[in-house]
């Protein structure tokens, strides 16, 4: 069940609010809570050193979230509070800097990554020990944990099933907006020796990425621009949503990630469209649910975060490894396979940080099951460069396009790399935006240019091999040498067909 709403009998005197992966004011579950059990709140900020400093200087990620503290720090104070800043490790700042506020109680809304699960229990241990209480409560998704379950009290692994629960048992209550603001009295400035402003990426180590140019919206002001303008053509989303030329996603992803949108006033919305009929608010809402479905994978099978296979018997896959794989690898990396569609999109990824759906299930089926390669390359590798990064939605839809995961694609479907770019970007709309190499090429040869006549490659200046490769391996061929791969681990009944993919 959700948390239960404290009482208004102002439990503490003084509180904390940490803000984590929820930069917003409205609708924010952990803010909540602490304006209505604390006479007082200060909120804070931690810039987190056990995560940035393993990451590139020019991640865009951080510039995202430090923009976004601009506007939820000019925010709080508009509202009589403030929000004090940290660059430390955060499990090491929290506990020091709550005995120095002399606050009763800490206030977070939950993460249950492993590595956040880690920090939270050292913080919670330091402020045990100085008498200082933690609440935590769910505020990324719209069911956790325990939450949905099977009637025999297990987690589901079926995504179907899990929808058909999900849609049963949602309401009014689980999608209503805690009303932040209606407690925002309770907000207070931070002491004087603890205000600063939001730091200046060179503070931090960090420098500016292309975010800017990329025209990515950033706080809770940019995703509520941008669910507006998806909510305008929401009812076509299910009609656009594969086709990666045309305006289809609600590219809400890095919003979602970082909480500077509520997903329940997004499911709400959605949850309220598909009861009037509207297909595409369903399809969409299907998204946020499988979004809710890969977190409570992850909270009850932690070791998929470890690398480790949902379903075990595939960890004796046999994957391509030594020079030539890693060969392999760089050139999917780079872009550099030869099959236009999977090189677009890399090259996507690689200029913005963002890669559509569609797209993301195309390059990873290209990876496991074209070139052999090991999933969990490609799942490191979108871990450092999506923008929209989740651990538990890119662990299960790696492991699904890898058919090694929870309800995952059965190993025999694997992506045609060139049926499925003539089926979803017909015109060659989007290769020529990120290949315009093959810009000149006919919309028929530009999906596979191998088979373009020597004229039509002459007149179109392309030489196979020099300013664009020759694939680098033969879809056919490999399908077959993939299906033998994996006989050797599938099921000896079947391999039953189950749900689409789908993204958050």
């Amino acid at each position: 069940m959700p948390p239960i709403l404290l009482a208004v009998d102002k439990t503490y005197p003084k509180g904390l609010m940490w803000f984590r992966r929820d930069l917003r004011v409205d609708d924010n579950a952990a803010l909540y809570h602490a304006l209505r059990a604390c006479r007082q709140v200060v909120c804070v900020f931690v810039f987190d050193r056990a995560i940035l400093d393993e990451l590139p200087r020019t991640d865009r990620r951080v510039e995202f979230i430090r923009e976004s503290l601009v506007e939820l720090q000019a925010e709080l104070r508009a509202l009589g509070g403030g929000l004090i800043l940290r660059h430390a490790v955060a499990q090491d700042e929290i506990a020091p800097l709550a005995r120095a506020l002399e606050v009763q109680a800490v206030f977070a809304n939950r993460d249950d990554e492993p590595q956040a699960l880690a920090r939270d229990a050292q913080v919670l241990g330091a402020l045990a020990n100085g008498g200082i209480s933690f609440h935590t409560y769910k505020d990324h998704s719209i069911f956790d944990r325990e939450e949905l379950l099977t009637k025999t009290g297990q987690p589901y692994t079926v995504y179907s099933a899990y929808r058909r629960a999900w849609l049963a048992k949602v309401d009014s209550f689980y999608l209503k907006a805690y009303p932040v603001r209606s407690h925002a009295d309770a907000l207070a400035p931070p002491p004087a020796d603890h205000v600063s402003p939001v730091p200046a990426l060179a503070d931090i180590g960090f420098e500016k990425s292309n975010l800017a140019e990329l025209e990515i919206p950033t706080g809770s002001q940019g995703g509520s621009a941008l669910f507006e303008d998806f909510f305008q053509r929401i009812d076509r989303y299910e009609q656009t949503r594969n086709y990666p030329a045309v305006r289809g996603p609600s590219y809400l992803g890095v919003h979602l990630r970082f909480g500077t949108v509520s997903v329940r006033q997004v499911a709400g919305v959605a949850h309220q469209l598909a009861l009037q009929g509207d297909e595409g608010a369903s399809t969409w809402l299907s998204e946020l649910i499988w979004r809710d479905f890969f977190f409570q994978v992850l909270a009850h099978h932690p070791q998929v975060a470890e690398g480790k296979s949902y379903r075990p018997e595939y960890d004796r896959i046999q994957w391509h490894h030594g020079k030539h794989a890693d060969m392999l690898f760089e050139a999917w990396c780079a872009g550099r396979t030869g099959y236009p569609l999977v090189d677009a999109a890399m090259a996507q990824i690689n200029q913005s940080g963002y890669m559509h759906n569609r797209l993301r299930m195309v390059v990873a089926s290209f990876l496991c099951k074209d070139l052999g390669l090991d999933w969990r390359r490609g799942e490191r590798y979108f871990a450092q460069h999506l923008n929209d990064f989740e651990l538990s939605s890119n662990n299960g839809n790696w492991q699904w396009a890898s058919s090694s995961g929870c309800d995952a694609q059965p190993f025999f479907r694997i992506f045609n790399p060139v049926t499925q770019s003539e089926r979803f970007d017909p015109e060659g709309k989007f290769i020529r935006r990120y290949l315009p190499q093959l810009s000149r090429l006919s919309n028929t040869s530009i999906h596979a240019p191998w088979t373009a006549t020597p004229v039509e490659l002459e007149a179109a200046g392309l030489r196979l091999g020099d300013n664009y490769p020759a694939p680098i391996v033969d879809h056919a061929e490999a399908r077959e040498h993939t299906l033998h791969r994996y006989a050797v681990v599938r099921e000896p009944a079947r391999e039953p067909v189950r749900g689409k993919k789908r993204r958050a």
